[in-house]
């Protein structure tokens, strides 16, 4: 593991967000959803994850999670990715998001 100054770290703009839409992502290669998400003063910002084996979209509709918020904008397919919803693989090697235990504000940025 290559190891980085804390200041790398600051500069990854890691904000909780909730996510207020959810639809099928048909267009994209692999099997995803759209994600629109509340980020607080950044607004809404659109994601495509690819977790559609863990989660069903209604039960992501409120669900608080992790997202970079610094890196560019992705195109796939049809669709404009703005932000990167965070999460790990769990034992059967589908994502499981990164979320909150306790509900924070929208925006709030992780130290």
């Amino acid at each position: 593991m290559q190891t980085i100054d804390f200041s790398d770290f600051q500069r990854i703009e890691l904000r909780i967000g909730t996510i207020e839409r959810c639809e099928i992502f048909e267009k994209a290669k692999k099997p995803s959803y759209k994600l629109w998400i509340n980020l607080g003063e950044l607004g809404i910002k659109k994601s495509s994850a690819q977790i559609t084996q863990v989660y069903q979209p209604e039960e992501l509709i409120g669900k608080q999670v992790l997202c970079v918020c610094n890196f560019p904008p992705k195109q796939i397919a049809d669709f404009m990715s703005e932000v990167l919803v965070t999460g790990v693989n769990n034992n059967e090697g589908h994502v499981v998001l990164m979320t909150v235990d306790q509900k924070v504000p929208d925006g709030s940025k992780l130290y």
